[in-house]
């Protein structure tokens, strides 16, 4: 895919301080997009370092998404911004030895409050900052979807990934009337620290796609499940 000149947008990244989240927040810079890209307290040096090269388009906020006191401030300091994208990329896993028979409670509580609960926690405290021509969306996995899940790898993350998707879809159910663009985006198995270093695809092949496929999206109202390339994923 070639990359897609974007007008200036105003993009808010949640979980943004490595990783892909980071990568999407560089890639927005680069298109010219101003960008809030938040991170957790001990975990934001990348994004300010980032910000020294984007001075003027480069807002970093505080933001441990488990912590909905910390969403609820977050909502507070925005006040009557308007985003033309809010977009959740914040997730976590557990081993990826484990199994749903050995994983213990506690982490199998980490993962899913992390990457199911969380998410949607920020999306129902900052949805009114998107406008009706807007979008928001969330990093998800093809490891969510049911119908790919034929080796049984990585259980409690992908447990954890379906049920986002899961409550994705009583979100955009309960605002069938809404039109503003909800995304579900798959981003490929990318190199990263989560990713590991035998994953398939560089951040360079994943990210500016991902963007450019989201970009595609807009004005289209609705859910929508799709890979980095734009291609739907099966629930």
């Amino acid at each position: 895919m070639m990359k897609m000149d974007l007008p200036q947008k105003t993009v808010l990244l949640i979980g943004a301080s490595r990783g892909l989240g980071f990568a999407m927040a560089e890639e927005y810079l680069k298109r010219g997009c101003k960008v809030i890209a938040t991170g957790r307290a001990a975990s934001r040096d990348s994004l300010f370092r980032l910000a020294e090269c984007f001075p003027e388009l480069l807002e970093v906020e505080t933001l441990d998404i488990t912590v909905p006191e910390q969403i609820s401030d977050l909502r507070t300091r925005l006040g009557e911004r308007c985003v033309d994208l809010l977009f959740v990329n914040a997730g976590v896993k557990n081993d990826d030895r484990e199994t749903i028979a050995d994983v213990s409670t506690d982490e199998f509580i980490r993962v899913m409050v992390t990457n199911s609960l969380s998410p949607l926690r920020v999306i129902e405290t900052l949805q009114d900052l998107v406008p009706p021509s807007g979008t928001i969306g969330v990093m998800s996995s093809g490891q969510g979807s049911l119908t790919n899940n034929i080796n049984a790898n990585y259980e409690v993350y992908r447990g954890s990934k379906a049920a986002l998707n899961m409550f994705m879809r009583s979100f955009a159910a309960r605002h069938r009337d809404d039109p503003r663009t909800l995304l579900l985006m798959a981003p490929g198995w990318v190199r990263t620290d989560m990713g590991g270093a035998q994953a398939r695809l560089s951040i360079d092949e994943s990210i500016p796609n991902l963007i450019n496929t989201m970009g595609t999206y807009e004005g289209r109202a609705g859910l929508h499940y799709l890979d980095y390339l734009g291609k739907v994923v099966p629930w």
